[in-house]
């Protein structure tokens, strides 16, 4: 067990699960995943393996003698009427029959209707009014002759849901654990392995998570397909319903004008509209309306009573076309449907998760270490629904004057979300605070910078922040950055239909380094391009960069290169190595040799899995002229990364030859596998230097 995770299992013991103990018990239950993990919560919430084991046991068994399967209904209402009572895990839902004025209960999978509920139970569990809950409930049957009374009786009903939170307790736990710990504890909560995210990628994770803790948040995703937009609404919380397809009518939503019936919004945390993208999707006009007012003002009209509630909603669906298509032809809200597609409702949108960043979801992204179990951190983000962390960056920071009351309430919500999911116990440094400021910033930039291009009639804004000493910091969305060509430009504008390099367009080059324009050329163009000095800072999840278009200019011409790094050890490492070599090979002449020699650090385990990848490196370089040798530093002391050319330039890299996220290598079909630009990016910085031949 790693360090972190035993320090989990130590601080918040009893309130943490291993989390690949889900689909190790799940087998066919079509249930949420916090109803699976409420029960491992009761049985396996330790680390002991042989706890674990015998919890595993039980939780199966329990499902497989009260989970209702559908195929199986008739069997288990049989049980039922032999034993006179069982007990039963299944999706209930309550509706009032006003004709008879009693509650009626509807169990989903055992298919039994007209249960008669009492109102007490009503007033306790609302939410079985409105969409249906998952409980554990006690069903007993007494036939009567009576043919409107129906032979099933409810004895006792429990939603599935902690009944207890201890905050305080909650806080003291939190301070314990540093920030990177902590982000990385909710990260496997949710189920994610956090070694395959980066940390831009781990903050939109959170992000999700934001409606949870935060009123009438108002969030938008959209992206590529499989990513996991729709998995924290679904199966994270109690708290929250996924209504699928994206159409929904206003009763269902809001409220029933003949019935006083009140909708969802009435009664759950957050509403998901899952698939909400699609243009050909039919939608009412007054139902957008409604959803305008409500998302501006938080209330909805009943007749001529005004109503209010609190419930945030989040609008993901999937994108037709790529990032620069859409950045050239028309918008980031080009999916949508024709109805939304309206800058009124579009501009009550707090932040914009750029889907097309987020990795589609592998199996190994999964995590098999502990989280908590969900229904407590959605207790843990309920209880902080009440809390407000909006005004916490004023003390070192403030947001431009420029920037509009709706642009403020945006970039505050998300900001104050944040900070109750990262620093609930207070204490954020000035860096932490920053990041997050400037994250929340960069989210609601995004839309707003879409209703430039929608509507003329929005201003331009410049988004920047300010500290206490007037220095003035912008804000740029990572789009903006890597496409320059298209950003800022209404549709039909843009000319040049080209991706620009990113060694010509970094996500940040020093002021005094910026490429001029006539600088911006291609090889097809000029043969030999103008090689200089500079300094380029390349954003995580930035895509774009190659080994070729990076290096390939500084290596051309050199007949003896060296490189150090002393982490070329593991196969990914060497594949890395064996990239930046065919980069070399493209570079020179087909007669020419040249000479590559590594100097690295010996892994101190797989030493010999070391040798052998150099090995077959060696053998494949020979037969294309390059004569490929290594070298293990002995010093201990070797953390420099640099590649140094007999051409008289040194190339300084941050991270090594380490700059690219993880991808599934064994994935044939897969272009990031192929294509080193269809990679996402770490965080890194390369400086090319001028050193005497």
């Amino acid at each position: 067990m790693s360090d972190l995770n035993q320090k989990i299992c130590d601080v918040f013991a009893g309130l943490v699960v291993r989390k690949d103990l889900v689909k190790t018990v799940k087998g066919n239950a079509i249930v949420p995943s916090y109803v699976l993990e409420y029960l491992l919560g009761q049985y396996c919430a330790t680390s002991d393996e042989a706890s674990i084991e015998s919890g595993i046991q039980t939780v199966k068994e329990i499902l497989a003698k009260h989970y209702v399967h559908r195929n199986e209904a008739g069997l288990i209402r049989s049980t039922i009427k032999e034993k006179g009572r069982h007990k039963v895990i299944d999706k209930v839902s309550v509706a009032l029959n006003d004709k008879k004025d009693v509650y009626e209960m509807t169990f989903s999978n055992l298919g039994i209707k007209k249960v008669l509920v009492d109102s007490g139970t009503i007033k306790k569990h609302p939410k079985l009014l409105v969409g249906g809950v998952w409980c554990i409930a006690d069903v007993e049957y007494d036939h009567t002759e009576d043919k409107d009374a129906s032979p099933w009786i409810l004895s006792t009903i429990k939603p599935i849901q902690m009944s207890h939170f201890d905050h305080e307790s909650f806080l003291e736990s939190r301070r314990k654990f540093n920030l990177n710990e902590w982000i990385d504890l909710l990260i496997q909560s949710i189920g994610f392995n956090p070694d395959f995210f980066g940390r831009r990628s781990k903050l939109m994770q959170l992000v999700r998570l934001i409606p949870f803790c935060e009123r009438n948040y108002n969030l938008i995703e959209l992206g590529p397909k499989g990513t996991g937009k729709s998995h924290i609404y679904s199966e994270f919380s109690p708290h929250g319903i996924l209504i699928s397809g994206g159409e929904v009518t206003v009763p269902k939503l809001f409220v029933n004008n003949s019935s006083g019936k009140l909708g969802l919004v009435g009664y759950w945390d957050t509403v998901a509209f899952d698939e909400f993208a699609g243009k050909q999707k039919r939608v009412d006009k007054a139902l957008v309306d409604i959803m305008k007012n409500y998302m501006a003002n938080k209330s909805f009209s009943r007749g001529v009573e005004m109503l209010g509630a609190d419930a945030s909603m989040a609008f993901i669906g999937n994108t037709e076309h790529s990032l620069p298509y859409m950045l050239k032809h028309s918008d980031l809200f080009d999916a949508l449907p024709e109805k939304f597609y309206d800058s009124a409702f579009l501009d009550r949108l707090h932040f914009y998760i750029p889907g097309w960043e987020i990795d589609i979801i592998r199996g190994e992204m999964f995590s098999n270490g502990y989280g908590f179990v969900v229904d407590y951190l959605a207790e843990v983000l309920r209880h902080l629904r009440n809390q407000d962390y909006s005004d916490q960056y004023a003390e070192y920071f403030s947001i431009s004057s420029q920037i509009s009351t709706r642009d403020r309430d945006g970039i505050h919500k998300t900001f104050s979300g944040l900070m109750k999911i990262l620093f609930p116990q207070g204490g954020a440094t000035k860096t932490e605070i920053e990041e997050i400021l400037k994250f929340s910033m960069e989210g609601r930039k995004r839309v707003k910078d879409q209703l430039f291009r929608i509507d003329n009639t929005y201003a331009d804004v410049n988004f920047y922040y300010s500290d206490k000493t007037g220095n003035e910091i912008a804000v740029k969305t990572l789009e903006e950055l890597q496409y320059p060509n298209y950003f800022n430009k209404t549709v039909g504008d843009v000319t040049d239909i080209g991706i620009p390099e990113p060694d010509i367009s970094p996500v940040e080059v020093e002021p005094q380094e910026t490429l001029s324009k006539t600088e911006v050329v291609t090889e097809a163009v000029i043969d030999e391009p103008v090689l200089k000095e500079q300094h380029l800072t390349f954003s995580e999840n930035q895509r774009g960069v190659s080994y070729d278009s990076l290096f390939g200019p500084y290596l051309k011409g050199a007949k003896h290169i060296t490189i150090t790094d002393p982490y070329i050890r593991l196969f990914y490492q060497a594949k890395n190595l064996m990239e930046l070599l065919e980069t070399i090979i493209k570079q020179k002449a087909e007669e020419d040799e040249v000479v590559v020699s590594l100097i690295t650090v010996e892994d101190e385990f797989k030493g010999d899995h070391q040798r052998d990848y150099f090995e077959k490196i060696q053998s494949s370089m020979f037969a294309v002229g390059i004569k490929f040798a290594y070298s293990f530093a002995t010093s201990g002391s070797q953390h420099a990364r640099h590649i140094v050319t007999d051409t008289g330039w040194k190339v300084s890299l941050d991270r090594g030859l380490d700059i690219f996220q993880q991808y599934d290598v064994n994935d044939t079909f897969s272009l990031s596998n192929r294509l080193q630009k269809h990679r996402p990016c770490k965080a890194f910085e390369v400086t090319f230097i001028k050193v005497e031949e």
